[in-house]
């Protein structure tokens, strides 16, 4: 991430994306309690997805999947999110983060960010996160309705935060 001033030293850059990702995991972790419900089998959160698109523009895949991480944690510990947070989060981020890096547009990265969490999310879920974690069988196809709508939701809301959040120039200037 580039930083508004060009001469800014690494370690203000550096410092600047620990706060945005500080600032990012509070909100996402803020907002889960108003904005997690059930759909299905799956506790979501759309804001989850919302900063997933966010975090994926401003920090770059590997913070925006680490923010990813995070939230999910802390959610856990406040009882509004369940183990598929992780996949459902960090699956999206990472492919948001990279989709954006690849092409410059936040529409990619809303798009990453709903086949990561919307298609693999549910398949990591259903393989892996239920029957060794959670010790379940929950089916794919159980799972998919309602990743792919929290997804939808939280990406949309992505784009539109971020084309407000440019048009009052208020995000931090990329090369």
């Amino acid at each position: 991430m580039a930083d508004s001033n060009p001469r800014a030293s690494p370690h203000v850059v550096g410092t600047r994306r620990v706060a945005y990702a500080v600032v990012l995991a509070a909100v996402g972790v803020a907002l889960a309690p108003f904005t997690s419900f059930p759909i299905g089998i799956a506790k979501v959160n759309p804001t989850q997805h919302f900063v997933n698109v966010l975090g994926a523009v401003i920090l770059g895949p590997w913070w925006a999947t680490l923010v990813a991480f995070v939230v999910a944690i802390l959610r856990n510990a406040l009882g509004v999110g369940t183990l598929l947070a992780f996949p459902g989060g960090m699956i999206g981020a990472f492919l948001a983060g990279f989709a954006f890096r690849a092409t410059k547009s936040p529409y990619a990265a809303a798009a990453g960010e709903i086949a990561g969490t919307g298609l693999l999310a549910p398949l990591v879920g259903a393989a892996l996160v239920a029957p060794v974690f959670m010790g379940r069988s929950i089916g794919f196809l159980a799972l998919l309705p309602s990743f792919l709508a929290s997804t939808v939701v939280g990406a949309v809301l992505g784009v539109l935060a971020l084309r407000l959040l440019r048009r009052a120039d208020l995000l931090p200037r990329r090369d």
